[in-house]
């Protein structure tokens, strides 16, 4: 069992001694973040929890509590611990916030991990975690049976007559609930269809990796293709490794870290063999995690400084458009747009400015800024499944504002944004599409206009 020793020299001679009574193991929160919580409470304000709420538990400072009680042997890993913990959206606004720098996700992250240790839920949900964590998204194969398995049951008209029937609302609401936020699959997978080495027509410019990913290579191929397009046009050699594997950031916003450091050694040796200048990232949430590599690597020699090479050629699709320059379009489309700042592109990773010049590019376009555009919109990850009514209020809160906007288009560069705005949008009855930057981008490159369905039923 490991001690926790202030970083702090004020508090060192009080909390040397201090031992844990229940954090144990590799992924521990660290002692020297906990303290660096001032308790000034300026992350309340933009923390979405807190603000359903109102209690002290529900929010970052709240959350840092609790760790800090366990910690130094004062709390043990209860159930209203665990209940706390898992809450949390770990959208990361309350970074932003922070005027001292806490890196709250990584705290979040390594209490989640604790959590695992000691195996806190039912033996039946554990292992269901644990067998779509540990074999199913670390496996290809059993990833694409999930997914034309998906794919036959939306295209044969299963998926009609279950929802029409409204069955499952009446025997497993919960299952309901998942059926309905389930993503539409779209074949080809994008593995398939893009080509492992791709060379523009002109020099290359750079050698670019591109991340296929799990969810984004099932569900939204089209805008991995759409990626791919955007930087053969602005004259990158893409490359797509077929033996590339998930980012891990599934995982580890899960408490699964050590799956999630397994997927990221792979991740490195492949990129690395590809020899590439700069790996591209489409996926909000998987570039923020694949950005932490060397912090997730950081006790691995042989890994720990080929993971700081590795993560400093991550870049999302925008930033790295607006790092190198990119061709403005020159075919219009002429709508109105509003942007959603996913939260693992802005909080995570600092990004917000690149995506709008991007868009403000695209000729004809209408930019309309967006009420708490930095909001979360309720996804983040699975808590739109496992907190499916508080996800409601946090996404009908977002649709409010984009219903003031009247833009027939929403924007957003994550997949699960796109997967819950569009379900914000159907539940509202909302005359309009949520969709990747690239693919505007793309569209407005081959001078096509975005499909727009009328107001869903």
């Amino acid at each position: 069992m490991n001690s926790y020793k202030s970083m702090d020299k004020d508090n060192q001679e009080t909390n040397q001694n201090k031992v844990l009574s229940a954090f144990m193991g590799v992924d521990i929160p660290p002692y020297g973040d906990i303290l660096n919580c001032m308790h000034c409470g300026l992350c309340l304000s933009v923390c979405p929890t807190y603000s359903l709420t109102r209690l002290e538990k529900a929010n970052p400072r709240g959350r840092i509590s609790l760790i800090k009680a366990v910690a130094e042997g004062e709390l043990a890993i209860t159930d209203g611990f665990v209940d706390a913990m898992n809450y949390c959206l770990n959208c990361r606004a309350c970074e932003s916030a922070c005027p001292a720098g806490v890196k709250y996700g990584e705290l979040q992250e390594a209490a989640r991990a604790q959590i695992e240790i000691f195996q806190h839920g039912t033996i039946p949900g554990r292992l269901f975690k644990k067998f779509m964590l540990e074999t199913v998204f670390t496996s290809s194969l059993l990833l694409k049976t999930m997914g034309y398995s998906l794919w036959l049951y939306q295209k044969t008209g299963m998926q009609w007559l279950v929802r029409s029937s409204r069955v499952l609302e009446f025997l497993l609401p919960s299952l309901a609930r998942l059926e309905g936020l389930s993503p539409e699959i779209k074949l080809p997978f994008s593995d398939q269809s893009i080509p492992e080495q791709w060379k523009p027509e002109a020099k290359p410019r750079y050698r670019v990796g591109l991340l296929t990913g799990c969810i984004m290579n099932m569900a939204f191929p089209d805008v991995n293709q759409d990626t791919a397009e955007v930087l053969i046009y602005n004259d990158f050699e893409v490359i797509t490794p077929k033996d590339q594997v998930c980012c891990g950031s599934l995982h580890g916003h899960n408490g699964d870290l050590a799956t999630a450091r397994k997927l990221a050694r792979k991740n490195i040796a492949v990129f690395e063999k590809a020899q590439v200048d700069y790996i591209i990232i489409n996926s909000a949430g998987c570039g923020s995690f694949m950005k932490t590599y060397a912090h997730l690597l950081r006790e691995e020699p042989e890994y720990a400084q080929r993971a700081k090479v590795f993560e400093d050629k991550v870049k999302d699709v925008s930033e790295f458009l607006l790092m190198t320059g990119f061709k403005k379009p020159d075919h219009p489309i002429p709508l109105k747009a509003t942007y959603d700042d996913a939260c693992h592109l802005l909080h995570g990773q600092g990004i917000s400015q690149q995506p709008r010049d991007l868009l403000n590019a695209i000729p004809g376009l209408e930019l309309v800024e967006l009420e708490e555009a930095s909001w979360c919109c309720g996804s983040a990850g699975i808590y739109n499944i496992v907190h499916y009514d508080d996800s409601m209020k946090i996404l009908d809160r977002k649709m409010d504002h984009i219903k003031e906007t009247q833009a027939p288009l929403v924007i957003t560069g994550n997949p699960g944004c796109l997967v819950q705005l569009n379900y914000g949008i159907k539940r509202h009855q909302y005359k309009g599409k949520a969709i990747h930057p690239v693919t505007l981008l793309n569209l407005a490159y081959k001078g096509k206009q975005p499909e727009i369905s009328e107001k869903q039923n």
